[in-house]
């Protein structure tokens, strides 16, 4: 029998797992599209090698989530951590296309892997410890700080490692040279991203303790991973609050699509070039994780002053839309008022998506038990990238000007609307069982009064486990 952990102890170990496996995939957002241009492609070819991570990880996400609720999040946290450690190798060493494709793939493989395993081991190891009715918010609160942190520091570091190299006697120039520019200055925070990769497998491996499950076979995992995947699938059309976190989910997928597609260019245009609208795109957006954080941190406040987690995610979504709103209101004037307002509304939009976020999880974890925790986390993140990439397609067909921004703006207002009306109460989820012998059935109620079942999370499943 494995004793389960304290919660601090576990708010702990999940908060360094955060920092572990977003610190690497941070260092790559400011250098990744100049490396690939470095390295000679064209930006049709750049295009593909997103694409590849976009395609890979929506095809892998609602499979890996099943993986991790039949195999455990611990293994399934491991290889994701392998895969990126050997999608970062690649692309920070690879020549041909083909090997920055293949890593792009793996990374988007790994993306789909880690989509769950960790928030799931917490909620796990917390309802083991307190019960079902433990508090959530504040550990998962502090997971997504610690996120947004992690990113921050990593933009700047890896858009700061280039430029730190080219001072003085010239290092990276020295580094190209000597490796016959396999390792290029860009490269070096892919692959301090890889060693970053290797702390973090071992980490897990070494303090995300999980009691045993039933030996699986090859057999077992492909049998089970569909059931779980079908039971995720139910899960929005079963509970009407799980389905309103599915569909702000995919609310917010369309505010970040906007953010991350027109941010760049209005970067471009206010300082007149490419060169320096890419250094102050790496700027907002760690800027813009810093008040995602800020956001995370001050949730179970915002869940406090607004009365029940409900009301504070309808706040949180509605202050992120009238940031976005006012970024399109603002995309056709200059001077400096604009350049504030706009400013103001862009620390809004991750402001409120980063308050937002503990909340609904928190809800969401109180609808589901721990057999298809981490698949509905999957279908959560599933439904934030499809519907991005269908914004994606929709502001790249929308003239220029306000009219791209409104689209994502008014997406996410609506996404917060649906939290006007308060659900019913949460069923009670069961205590996990983490003895090795059999669970005790719970006892029948004294009359076989018929009742309507309630259970969301054993369907499609052969857990008993209910929600």
């Amino acid at each position: 029998m494995t004793e389960p952990l304290d919660i601090r102890t576990a708010r702990r170990r999940y908060i360094t797992v955060c920092v572990l496996f977003w610190l690497p995939l941070g260092l790559t957002i400011a250098p990744l599209i100049l490396l690939f241009t470095e390295r000679g492609m064209a930006m049709a070819a750049i295009a593909g090698f997103f694409a590849a991570h976009s395609l890979t990880a929506a095809a892998l996400e609602l499979p890996t989530g099943g993986l991790s609720d039949v195999l455990g999040r611990r293994a399934v946290l491991a290889a994701a951590g392998l895969l990126n450690l050997t999608a970062l190798a690649l692309v920070g060493l690879g020549t041909a296309p083909w090997l920055l494709g293949l890593g792009m793939a793996l990374m988007g493989a790994g993306r789909a892997l880690s989509s769950g395993p960790a928030e799931a081991w917490y909620v796990d190891t917390v309802h083991a410890e307190s019960g079902p009715d433990a508090e959530l918010r504040t550990g998962l609160a502090h997971g997504s700080s610690a996120t947004s942190a992690a990113l921050a520091t990593g933009t700047l570091l890896g858009g700061a490692l280039p430029w730190l190299l080219g001072l003085g006697p010239d290092l990276g120039a020295r580094l190209s040279e000597s490796t016959s520019e396999l390792v290029l200055p860009l490269s070096v925070p892919m692959l301090l991203g890889a060693a970053v990769e290797i702390a973090f497998v071992l980490y897990v491996l070494t303090a995300l303790r999980e009691p045993p499950r039933p030996a699986a076979t090859l057999r077992d995992v492909l049998r089970g991973i569909p059931a779980t995947v079908v039971g995720g699938l139910r899960l929005g059309g079963r509970d009407a609050l799980v389905r309103r976190v599915f569909i702000s989910a995919g609310a917010v997928g369309s505010a970040l699509a906007a953010i991350e597609l027109l941010t760049p260019g209005r970067a471009a245009a206010l300082t007149g070039a490419s060169e320096s609208g890419a250094v102050l795109f790496a700027v907002l957006a760690c800027a813009g994780f810093i008040c995602a954080g800020i956001g995370s941190h001050l949730a179970p406040l915002t869940a406090r002053l607004a009365g029940s987690g409900e009301r504070a995610v309808m706040v949180s979504l509605g202050a992120s839309a009238s940031g976005l709103l006012l970024l399109g209101a603002t995309a056709v004037f200059t001077g400096v008022g604009s350049m504030v307002l706009a400013a103001i509304g862009f620390g809004l939009v991750y402001l409120g998506l980063g308050a937002a976020g503990p909340s609904e999880n928190d809800l969401l974890h109180r609808r589901v038990a721990s057999s298809g925790r981490a698949t509905a986390l999957s279908v959560q993140s599933l439904a934030l990238q499809l519907v991005a990439a269908l914004t994606g397609l929709i502001i790249g067909v929308l003239p220029s000007g306000p009219l791209p921004w409104l689209s994502g703006g008014t997406a996410l207002l609506t996404g917060a609307l649906l939290w006007i009306h308060r659900s019913g109460p949460t069923p009670r989820l069961r205590r996990p069982c983490l003895s090795r012998t059999p669970c005790r059935p719970p006892r029948a109620p004294p009359a076989p009064t018929p009742t309507r079942n309630m259970s969301i999370s054993s369907a499609g499943t052969n857990n008993p486990e209910t929600a």
